[in-house]
């Protein structure tokens, strides 16, 4: 599927869960159903109904990861066959891990001998090139990749960066799951900031990095692994703009974030396990009670590997690092980008929405940012720097606003095609 048609088909998606992201919708789950009871026309697709609980996936997703999680997927499988399905390509993964010591010619020749792989159906070329990526062909000497212990000898000079489950929450008759996002610098084990939260999104993360970069300054590189929200675009950039290189860990190779994985084991031990049931009522009464905790007891205890508590190590480098001297330079950087054409009436579309641009953009293409949160306002970019701040076209007041007939015409026209 071309680019152009994923992004069609996302529009229309968007336009059915638009009515809920924008506040219009009294009862969701009563909307859900009367969507899924019409018939739509899909771009390239034709007529389709489809069920509540898609629609509602598709508002979860954009929630998730914005207007890019609701283009249709391109293929994850893409030069790999498809004859293996997800479970065979586990339980292989599972058998290789314990018979690294033979070829992989003896070892599809087992597999086919017990039955795991059907006879004729996968072949050993489909087999090879699937364990070829995972770099699981040849034979191993060693169970574990040979691995230096490693720590960095300045703060921020690296943080490791994860998730990890949390408690669950009672919230009336619903147990709901949290997610812990967490930073922590490899020097000194301090924690610059984390935070439950009920989702793995780009705008958690965003909350947590923001944070964290405000009250302990700037990182020269975050070590995370490959996860979707580490992967998007907007956190991309944002690391990018302030000069902090994004490194990722190998698939499958979780060990190589090792201390922020002890971190987790430490939160799990020393604070979750012990929560009254009284804390898990609300996410605010959560954070509330663990940033105490790693205030006061975290950060501000003598850690084992450094001799001295996180908060003494921090404070030992602090004049030496790169603070955030205006906070409000954060927030541009976390937009999501994109590049949209003027329209000759000096309006712009984004998100299905129109906004009235400045006339001397009439024609161009310009990068627009925007939180995909908040569409109350976009912002016009040029070479880094914002020139321009649009709002949404009040087609009432351009009805009733003294302008050159020809222009104003004009405009009423498209505005009315639209």
């Amino acid at each position: 599927m071309q680019e152009e048609q994923r992004e069609q088909v996302a529009l229309f998606r968007y336009g059915l869960i638009a009515p809920i992201l924008q506040g219009g919708v009294q009862n969701t789950q009563e909307y859900l159903a009367e969507v899924a009871g019409r018939v739509h026309q899909v771009p390239g697709s034709g007529a389709v109904e489809y069920s509540p609980k898609t629609i509602e996936n598709w508002y979860r997703a954009y929630l998730a990861g914005g207007f890019e999680a609701l283009k249709p997927r391109r293929r994850s499988d893409k030069g790999e066959s498809r004859v293996i399905s997800p479970e065979l390509k586990q339980q292989l993964i599972n058998i290789r891990e314990q018979q690294r010591d033979i070829s992989l010619t003896l070892f599809y020749e087992r597999m086919l001998a017990q039955g795991v792989i059907p006879a004729g159906k996968v072949s050993y070329h489909s087999v090879y090139r699937m364990l070829k990526r995972l770099d699981m062909v040849g034979e191993r000497q060693r169970k574990e990749p040979e691995r230096k212990r490693f720590q960095f000898e300045k703060v921020n000079q690296l943080w490791q960066a994860d998730f990890s489950q949390g408690p669950y929450l009672r919230l009336g008759k619903k147990k709901v799951e949290t997610q812990l996002f967490a930073f922590i610098d490899d020097a000194s084990r301090l924690v610059p900031y984390a935070q439950y939260t009920t989702d793995q999104s780009f705008d958690s993360l965003k909350q947590v990095l923001k944070q964290a970069l405000l009250r302990r300054g700037i990182p020269s590189v975050i070590y995370s692994d490959n996860g979707k929200v580490y992967r998007c675009q907007q956190f991309e950039l944002a690391c990018a703009s302030l000069g902090i290189a994004l490194v990722h860990t190998r698939p499958y190779d979780a060990a190589a974030k090792g201390k922020v994985e002890r971190l987790f084991l430490t939160v799990k031990q020393r604070f979750s396990d012990g929560l009254d049931a009284s804390v898990l009522t609300s996410l605010d009464s959560l954070n509330q009670a663990f940033q105490r905790w790693l205030e006061q007891d975290y950060n501000n205890k003598p850690h084992s590997a450094i001799g001295m508590s996180p908060m003494q190590f921090y404070l030992s480098q602090q004049s030496s690092l790169r603070m955030i001297d205006d906070p409000a330079m954060l927030e541009p950087l976390f937009m999501r980008r994109e590049h949209r054409r003027v329209h000759h009436d000096s309006t712009i579309s984004v998100r299905r929405l129109l906004y009235e641009a400045p006339p001397r953009f009439i024609g161009q293409s310009v990068e627009v940012r925007f939180d995909p949160a908040d569409m109350h306002e976009v912002f016009i970019y040029e070479q880094g720097k914002q020139v321009a701040r649009l709002t949404p076209v009040n087609l009432a007041e351009n009805a009733i606003a003294k302008r050159d007939n020809t222009l104003r015409l004009s405009s009423f026209s498209d505005q009315e095609a639209r």
